[in-house]
Formats: structure tokens, sequence, C-alpha cells
């Protein structure tokens, strides 16, 4: 599925290998997307505050700032989707760019079909793709948290939590079966598009949740909204009224 010419998204590529560069921006762009390049991490930085993209493609190891220096920075005020790019072994090198605010991450060597697929994913979710099951009225409250599923806003005592694009569809995934488990690869697939390989995969799912946790739960520790399904996965607290709010504009 291409980019459509009338909403042609924008992604940066920020990548050290000249040759990666090169493949990613002429597939990218065959499919549809304006594509530009960085390669180092200042020049990311750059790139990012001309060009505004709406999904960046960032490597790990680059020089004067790697890719988890341009992610923590790129957080500071923006929730754009990040996608890791790794060759690192490591697992706990690989979950770390997720705990900085990543939406996903592919190992190299990786195939560029794959890589494509994960960006058509992630910005199919941001795109306010909706979920079957959410109750019509898209405004959902449980205890001082205020859920907007139009606006894709959620709100702490009447203050805005900032979310990603991924967590929000995470969250709003959880909540239009509340009280039900999901296992971690049902929600992989139902938020991230794929069926996870190897066990490390789901580390993904873990990840948010716990990002989710520590904006959303007053003690994140012991969750009262979010519940672990011991032996399955994870489920939002069974909602029992739907009471309507009105968000901040």
């Amino acid at each position: 599925m291409a980019a459509s010419s009338q909403t042609k998204e924008t992604i940066l590529v920020a990548d050290d290998e000249a040759s990666i560069r090169r493949i990613l921006e002429t597939r990218l762009s065959m499919i549809g997307y304006k594509v530009v390049t960085a390669s180092d991490g200042k020049e990311a930085l750059k790139l990012f505050k001309d060009y505004e993209p709406d999904l960046v493609v960032l490597d790990v190891m680059m020089p004067k700032l790697d890719g988890y220096g341009v992610c923590q920075e790129l957080r500071k005020d923006s929730d754009v989707p990040i996608v890791m790019l790794t060759a690192l072994g490591d697992v706990a090198d690989r979950i770390t760019g997720l705990e900085l605010g990543a939406d996903d991450y592919v190992v190299k060597p990786f195939s560029p079909k794959e890589l494509e697929a994960r960006i058509r994913c992630v910005l199919r979710r941001i795109d306010k793709e909706q979920i079957a099951g959410m109750p019509n009225s898209g405004l959902i409250q449980v205890t001082d948290i205020k859920i907007d599923t139009n606006r894709r806003q959620v709100f702490k005592s009447d203050e805005r939590i900032r979310l990603t694009g991924m967590e929000f569809s995470l969250l709003e995934l959880l909540v239009s079966r509340s009280g039900e488990p999901f296992s971690r690869g049902e929600i992989l697939k139902e938020v991230w598009g794929y069926t996870p390989e190897r066990h490390v995969d789901t580390r993904v799912v873990d990840v948010h949740i716990s990002r989710l946790r520590s904006k959303l739960e007053a003690d994140p520790a012991n969750p009262e909204l979010i519940l672990t399904a011991r032996g399955t996965g994870y489920l939002f607290q069974r909602i029992v009224d739907i009471a309507p709010y009105e968000g901040k504009k």
C-alpha cells in the first residue's frame, strides 16, 4: 500500500551507512513517501526541525550523536513515530531504544520489505484507525483518567498526558475489551501488525505497557488500571460505567 499522493508522508532516515540510506531512500520513495536522509545524529536533529517528518527511521550506531541520544532529544518535544535500526546482539541494548520512547525496532541485517511493513503499520495506527468494540461515544473515564478516543488524547486529573501514537493505540486496544486479557502475541499482532517469531519480539509489548503504567498509574509498581494477566498477557480493569467528560481544548 503506497502513501497517498495527496497526503505524502515524510520519512527521515538516519544511518551512517551510505548504502542503507541509498536503498531505503530509493525503496521508500518508490512506494510514495518523501524521504530525507542524515548520516549522523546531529544532522538528524537538524533535518527533523527543518522537515518535521511523519516518521523517523533511526540507526543506533551513528557518529556525533548515537540513535539513543537522538531518540531522547526527539521525545523531549515530539511524539513522532520512531523505528530503531540496531545491529546490537544484546537483547537489553535493543530494549533500550524502546524504553527511551521508540515505537518499534528492526535488527540488522534486515529485509527492506520488513521495514516497509513496519513503517506502514506504525503510520496506519497513528492515523486514527478505529478498533472494533470501542464505545461509540469515544469518551471514557476511569477514576481520574479520561480517554478521548476521537481526539486520541488522555487526561489525568484534567492534565493532558502525552502518549505516543503507539502507546495510545495499545491503550485503546486494551480498553476496547476491558476486563478481558490479551496475550502478548495478540497485542503485537493487533497494534504492531506482525506475529512474534521469537520470544524477545514480545518485549516490545512489555516495554510499552511499562511506559503506559508510568504515565497513567498512581503507583506503576502496583498498577490498578493496566493489569497483568498471569500466564497470558495484560488487561485493562473492567469498565462498568462510561462517564462523558469535556477534555481540554
